[in-house]
């Protein structure tokens, strides 16, 4: 043990345990997960002083290149400083960890004035507390210190990931890059890299060359760059499990390799994004000999133990119509109760056929909960995305398993829906023993309205809340403090370089014809969010994998942090007032709450005359005017309401059903958009 190291752990510094003292969860401060155990200390590490890292363990290059990079963001690297000048960054870890075999990723963190520490089991854990303590710094006066903390913890699920689709929209090697290093600020440890689907196949075959020749949009990756990626996630101790989607999901290999067809049709590039109900012929040994070959091609290149085969939304409408493939499940007594042809058993066929191949290249098949079925064997692992009942059922037949309903990105829910969806809820019927069985979950973003430019606006920061609800305990659930903490961690992931801020700003100023002309639009696009679920599909424009996702909608926030706070307020505001007998308080929170919101209400209710003209100008923004207007027209009633708050008056009855009228019609979308202000001001306008 060095000196000095040992010097800081026999002076047992007095640390506060918020803990002990108030009864309730430590201070969270700017972490995000929230440690298992946190103490935080009076004092911080000098904030000139560098750090010099003292390795004690098995030489790990990953170890020393992720030292580097956190010394370097912290810019406290001392590595070339003379030994007398640097605090010591003393790390001690007992073995090399492989993140695919579920290794440990335990830690113990301390900050001292004397220096820091780090010990773990493995060099996962090191990597995990690297991440912490980039999230340490805070303002101290003029300067940026590392307050004095210590710190044990531990994941609660060992599979926590983020689903990448590339193949509806090619996400080119620097997105996927700078999104691990998303992952990794955040401690997700599972990439699930979704490399084919209907639209595109986006690997480079040698053996079937032809599977990525006929893209509907360009973008493939070579072995070079996939061999890059994994290197790169691996020195994050990330895992990439790839997703070849079968026997659905397929329509662009039946348009490279006709004969995998479960019909006589040939198909030219999948220029939609609904779900096409293509399927591969499972009767055909021709196309068990395919995939054998392909997956001995493919599988090598991905060394996790992990390979997902998709298996979802094959509705079986090809195999009904073709009397062959009928003729084989009559034969084979795939039959239902009532005699007839069953796709389920045909299907489950498939994936024993699909599961056997996957075993030979000594890989473990995942799939999603379509796969589920009677014969199948308990290797596979479910992947959940229809419902938590997927997952209960999964677990239930022996099968391990993971959740993504209740984390899909994409429907453009809120951080707070995902944050309060639980793998392991209070009220699971889940057995001790089962629970065991529950992995993790996964984070989802599938691509139809994410490409390379706005993806991480798509992902960033809500992938952070379920990043937290995979890692931290289940006791770790204040909503509010969650979004408190989203906003440091927000910018910390700029500084790593993600583009969730700054693309959808350029794009702004695109639209707007320039930087000087951007506020008002800035105003506008600010309080509003797409549409949720897959509404986008079916509002009056058609969408390609050629469409340029370069309009307002894609420029709007997934979830409007501006809409929020002001329903905070507005909540916080209309609770005071209930306090005092429906009129408001004459106190200074009351004035100011009250202050903060007209200003904000009087901003929206002036910005359509300065949009307006921007709007006019450019003919891809004209479709959002009705919007401008109805952020006018809500933000005057809002204001009306608040007078009356002011006054101690209630709103008279003609007068609320007409504005509750004027804020149904405020609901309607444009462009695909929606106002994300007004249920807040409903909550307004409705309270007594």
């Amino acid at each position: 043990m060095f000196p000095r190291l040992f010097l800081l752990l026999v002076l047992g510094l007095t640390f506060r345990t918020a803990a002990a003292q108030t009864g309730t969860a430590p201070a969270s401060r700017n972490l995000l997960p929230v440690p298992t155990e946190v103490r935080w200390g009076k004092s911080s590490l000098p904030w000139k002083a560098a750090l010099r890292p003292q390795l004690d363990g098995p030489v790990d290059s990953v170890v020393a290149q992720a030292v580097l990079r956190t010394l370097n963001r912290l810019h406290r690297n001392g590595t070339a400083a003379p030994p007398n000048t640097a605090l010591p960054l003393q790390i001690r870890y007992g073995r090399v960890g492989h993140p695919e075999a579920f290794d440990e990723e335990r830690y113990s963190l301390r900050v001292t004035p004397m220096g820091v520490s780090i010990d773990a089991p493995t060099s996962l854990g090191v990597l995990r507390a690297l991440a912490t303590l980039e999230q340490l710094p805070e303002r101290q006066g003029r300067h940026i210190v590392l307050p004095e903390v210590d710190i044990v913890d531990q994941p609660r699920f060992a599979w926590r990931g983020l689903l990448l689709d590339a193949a509806r929209h090619f996400m080119p090697v620097s997105v996927v890059k700078r999104n691990l290093d998303a992952m990794a600020a955040v401690k997700l440890n599972v990439l699930h890299w979704h490399l084919t689907d209907d639209q595109a196949f986006r690997i480079e075959s040698t053996r079937f060359p032809r599977l990525h020749q006929f893209n509907t949009t360009p973008g493939v990756y070579s072995r070079a760059q996939i061999r890059d990626v994994l290197a790169y996630a691996a020195g994050r101790g990330i895992r990439v499990v790839p997703e070849f989607d079968v026997p659905s999901h397929t329509t662009s290999w039946q348009v490279a390799y006709p004969r995998l067809a479960s019909l006589d049709t040939t198909y030219t590039p999948y220029q939609s994004f609904r779900t096409s109900n293509i399927a591969l012929d499972p009767t055909r040994e021709t196309t068990y000999s395919f995939l054998d070959s392909l997956f001995a091609e493919v599988a090598p290149l991905f060394p996790d133990p992990y390979f997902h085969i998709g298996g979802d939304e094959n509705d079986g409408r090809q195999w009904r119509r073709n009397p062959r493939i009928q003729s084989f499940m009559r034969e084979q007594k795939f039959l239902n109760a009532k005699g007839q042809p069953d796709k389920h058993q045909l299907q489950t066929y498939f994936n024993r056929r699909v599961l056997g191949m996957v075993q030979k290249y000594g890989k473990q098949m995942i799939g999603w909960d379509e796969i589920l079925g009677p014969g199948l064997p308990p290797e596979a692992i479910i992947q959940s995305w229809r419902g938590k009942k997927g997952l209960t059922d999964a677990v239930k037949a022996g099968h391990r398993a993971l959740l993504s309903n209740g984390y899909y990105l994409d429907l453009y829910f809120t951080a707070a829906s995902h944050y309060t969806t639980d793998p392991l809820p209070a009220d699971s019927p889940l057995t001790a023993e089962e629970k065991k069985r529950v992995l993790g979950g996964e984070a989802t973003l599938w691509a139809e309205f994410a490409d390379s430019v706005v993806v991480d606006s798509r992902i960033w920061p809500r992938g952070a809340a379920v990043a937290e609800r995979l890692w931290s305990a289940a006791s770790v659930n204040d909503v509010a403090d969650m979004y408190r903490r989203l906003a440091p961690v927000s910018r910390q992931l700029e500084v790593l370089g993600l583009q969730h801020r700054r693309a959808p700003e350029q794009l702004l100023t695109q639209l707007a014809g320039g930087a000087t002309q951007v506020w008002p639009l800035r105003t506008l696009a600010e309080v509003l969010e797409p549409v949720k679920e897959y509404k986008r599909h079916f509002q009056g424009f058609t969408y390609t994998p050629q469409t340029p996702l370069n309009r307002l909608v894609d420029a709007a926030p997934a979830e409007s942090e501006v809409a929020r706070t002001f329903g905070v307020q507005v909540d916080s505001l209309l609770t005071l007032a209930k306090a005092s007998g429906g009129q408001l308080p004459r106190t200074s929170p009351a004035r100011r709450l009250l202050s903060q919101l007209q200003t904000q209400l009087q901003r929206w209710q002036l910005n359509d005359v300065q949009v307006q003209p921007t709007l006019a100008l450019n003919p891809t923004l004209r479709e959002y005017a009705p919007l401008s207007t109805q952020l006018t027209l809500v933000s005057t009633l809002a204001l009306a309401r608040l007078t009356q708050l002011e006054r101690a008056e209630a709103p008279k009855p003609e007068w609320q059903a007409a504005a509750l009228k004027q804020l149904e019609a405020a609901k309607a979308p444009a462009g695909q958009a929606e106002l994300a202000v007004v249920s807040a001001v409903r909550r307004l306008v409705e309270a007594k």
